[in-house]
């Protein structure tokens, strides 16, 4: 038994898949056509050589302008350690001189008697008096330390008593001597390492020599320098410092 569509119906269905079979095929279309587009832009992300010897050749540039940058911050830091070593070290032996003011009693053979620094009033800053005159010799007569060394083993000082006359608490009264308590004062730590050298090779000065002699006379260290005759930011030299 045979069922006969009318015509109108079919036409209505034909017209319903032509309409699905034209979508689909759109659909494909699109998605062919964005994978086309992004394999497009994926291809187009990339780096030609030329492109990247450029940007090696600035990396490489920028590198190179911070490098002296980094060595001159450098420079400073060392520089400021420098002064700070160097003061300490002059604060140090300008101590140790004040505390030898009234050291020795008069008649003592390191005693210099035409030194007027002798009899003279202390330095309101000292508080003790060095009780340990064999550590200046004869040709010492100025009193300042005989080595840096000694700075950091100490010395036995006294404390200044009230009449610092005629050579502070050593004034031949041995009770006023005897009551005085003896202990040992440390003027430096430790000697500080030269940051220019990485050395502990400080170029020393006695108080009878001139600035620009060549060597110590290794009587009393008056001044301390680094050893570095290097040029500094000023224009000046670290050994002048």
């Amino acid at each position: 038994m045979k069922f006969q569509v009318p015509s109108s119906k079919f036409q209505v269905a034909k017209r319903q898949i032509n309409k699905v079979v034209v979508r689909s095929s759109i659909s494909k279309k699109f998605i062919k056509l964005g994978t086309w587009n992004l394999e497009l832009k994926t291809k187009s992300n990339g780096f030609s050589l030329l492109e990247l010897i450029i940007t090696l050749a600035v990396l490489s540039i920028l590198v190179m302008g911070t490098i002296p940058i980094s060595q001159n911050a450098i420079k400073r830091q060392k520089e400021m350690r420098l002064r700070e070593s160097l003061s300490l070290m002059r604060n140090a032996i300008d101590e140790f001189r004040r505390d030898t003011n009234g050291a020795c009693a008069v008649g003592n053979s390191t005693r210099n008697p035409n030194d007027l620094s002798q009899n003279s009033p202390p330095d309101p800053r000292s508080r003790v008096v060095i009780d340990d005159c064999e550590i200046f010799d004869t040709l010492n007569l100025d009193r300042y330390p005989p080595t840096l060394e000694i700075l950091v083993e100490g010395v036995k000082v006294k404390q200044r008593g009230l009449n610092t006359a005629g050579g502070g608490v050593f004034n031949g009264n041995a009770t006023q001597s005897s009551e005085a308590k003896e202990v040992k004062k440390v003027y430096l730590r430790e000697i500080p390492i030269d940051p220019m050298t990485g050395e502990k090779d400080w170029v020393f000065q006695s108080s009878y020599q001139a600035k620009d002699d060549g060597s110590w006379d290794s009587i009393n260290v008056f001044d301390v320098r680094s050893s570095s005759n290097d040029e500094a930011f000023n224009g000046e030299k670290y050994s002048d410092w």
